[in-house]
């Protein structure tokens, strides 16, 4: 269905960012955004770590020059500000472990937070500049992504983190340049001509899904930059016949972007995830621990496990059926609703330590696989996305049939994990890069990061000597 395009949308939105300030927020919005620049600290310092990882920071290091020296955190290695981004970016979505927005359906953090944590670093900003640019950001990400139709979006085998994310990275760093309203506008059209993320990895199970955060970080910097010094770009990407919404889905609803503007702020609508995988998996695999660690239900007696799974998401997890039973890759594995079946029933785990070649070609998680049925239930989809519900039945070889359903997986807003398990999540991934008197300084700067009158003492924190 196609709607009016609101008439100079790309400027309303433009002004709107250029506008906001620090005092505007709340200190819940405030604290927010320190608990999701937090998780996201965890995930790209141990995201360094990934093989995917490894040719970016290769190619970062190489683009270093001697008056631009942009730390890349969790390394050793500095850079310009865009491959910096890019860099952090990359890291941060490797582990399937970032934030995410359930409405818009994509990953706000990993576009985002590197364009702001590049550009701020390099212009010496606060900590509050930090945090302002990072609501920002996430604001006008996850308002495009609403406005696509997510389901639509996927449809036409686009990748929303990568698509809105450039547009998200480009008003973060927009607005830690300080620009202009007009420059405002000129920086989002210029990202609107670098918005990309095929969903073609799922063939293989290459390595571009990650790049597409990277690269909308990357692409944001330059954005801006290439506004900051005059270049322009169409003033309305947005809305325009040629524009964003109706180049990238056919079910766009350009009305959305400004529909309740700040009214929550988005980061106070995001999803952290606990399980290192699809956000389309993490209410199933909920429903499975529960049920097996509720009723002691052991994997020898299980017959058959029916997984409902939301339309929007069965393509990425549950298709093709054969293929998603034999995951070729950690990428293909993470994509995979079987393997993470078959996790959640025969190690109790879904983290980050699972998802590797040694349980990929393990011939226990190989044969539960089999028993792992995935479907479509229209049912689940009719709150969706305000709502990402899952059903799990699982039958077993006694007669026995267990069912559990939830509306809201954990890590949700309305099922939230608190300051201590977001530190928990934080110190057990980073701290397997840094030490541990380095991590608990990272969290208690975060904590106070608005007090802080450079961010360079931050970044510096993040790095390895």
């Amino acid at each position: 269905m196609m709607h009016t395009s609101p008439a100079n949308l790309t400027r309303r939105v433009g002004a709107s960012c250029a506008q906001t300030e620090f005092s505007s927020f709340s200190e819940e919005v405030v604290d927010r955004s320190r608990y999701l620049l937090l998780d996201f600290l965890g995930c790209a310092v141990r995201g360094t770590m990934t093989e995917s990882t490894l040719p970016v920071l290769r190619l970062a290091a190489r683009k270093c020059s001697q008056d631009r020296q942009i730390p890349i955190i969790g390394t050793a290695i500095k850079s310009e500000a865009s491959f910096a981004a890019l860099a952090v970016g990359t890291a941060a979505h490797s582990l399937e472990l970032d934030d995410v927005v359930n409405s818009g359906s994509l990953h706000p953090a990993v576009a985002v937070i590197p364009a702001a944590l590049a550009t701020g670093y390099e212009n010496r900003c606060s900590g509050a500049e930090l945090l302002t640019a990072i609501i920002v950001g996430y604001e006008l990400m996850v308002k495009l992504g609403i406005a696509l139709n997510p389901t639509a979006h996927y449809r036409q085998g686009f990748h929303p983190t990568g698509t809105c994310g450039a547009f998200g990275a480009a008003a973060a760093s927009a607005k830690l340049l300080n620009l202009t309203e007009e420059q405002f506008v000129y920086a989002l059209g210029i990202a609107g001509s670098q918005a990309a993320g095929s969903l073609e990895f799922l063939s293989d199970g290459s390595f571009t899904k990650r790049f597409h955060a990277g690269w909308a970080a990357h692409s944001g910097v330059v954005a801006a930059e290439l506004a900051r010094e005059g270049f322009s770009g169409p003033a309305s990407i947005i809305e325009g016949k040629f524009g964003f919404l109706h180049g990238y889905s056919p079910e766009s609803d350009p009305g959305e972007v400004m529909r309740n503007w700040a009214t929550p702020w988005e980061v106070m609508n995001t999803s952290i995830k606990p399980h290192a995988c699809c956000r389309y998996k993490q209410g199933p695999i909920d429903c499975i621990l529960e049920i097996i660690k509720t009723n002691e239900v052991r994997a020898e007696e299980i017959a058959r496990v029916d997984i409902a799974i939301l339309d929007a998401g069965f393509a990425l997890v549950a298709e093709p059926a054969e293929q998603k039973r034999q995951p070729r890759s950690v990428v293909d594995a993470q994509f995979s609703m079987p393997f993470g079946a078959a996790l959640a029933v025969l190690r109790r785990d879904a983290s980050l330590d699972r998802y590797h070649a040694d349980e990929i070609d393990n011939s226990e998680i190989k044969r539960f696989m089999k028993l792992v049925n995935c479907m479509r239930d229209p049912e689940l989809n009719k709150e969706f996305p305000a709502k990402w519900p899952a059903r799990v039945v699982i039958k077993t070889t006694t007669g026995k049939t267990f069912e559990h359903q939830l509306d809201y997986p954990k890590g949700d807003p309305e099922n939230p994990l608190s300051w201590d398990e977001i530190i928990a999540k934080f110190s057990s991934l980073a701290g397997q890069v840094l030490p541990e008197a380095q991590c608990s300084r990272i969290v208690s700067l975060v904590r106070e990061v608005d007090q802080l009158d450079d961010i360079s003492e931050l970044a510096e924190a993040l790095r390895i000597d």
